[in-house]
């Protein structure tokens, strides 16, 4: 069986690397989350912007029907 011991520099280099990366996974998720958020935050107001225009298109097209029924009932 091989020898199995480890110089102690190698050791405290890998957990230290360890805890950093598991330190810094809580910023880096909440980074993420702030991103996702914002993200779908656009694309609400965007969605909004894009409805009130349709919706401006139909009321032109609906007051000139409107007018159009009222000038042919006389």
């Amino acid at each position: 069986m091989p020898n199995s011991t480890v110089n102690d520099q190698i050791t405290d280099s890998v957990t230290q690397t360890n805890v950093n990366v598991v330190g810094d996974a809580p910023a880096q998720a909440l980074g993420t989350l702030y991103q996702v958020a914002g993200h779908a935050n656009g694309l609400a107001m965007q969605n909004a912007v894009a409805n009130q225009h349709n919706l401006n298109q139909l009321n032109s097209v609906i007051v000139a029907d409107a007018i159009t029924l009222l000038k042919a009932g006389k």
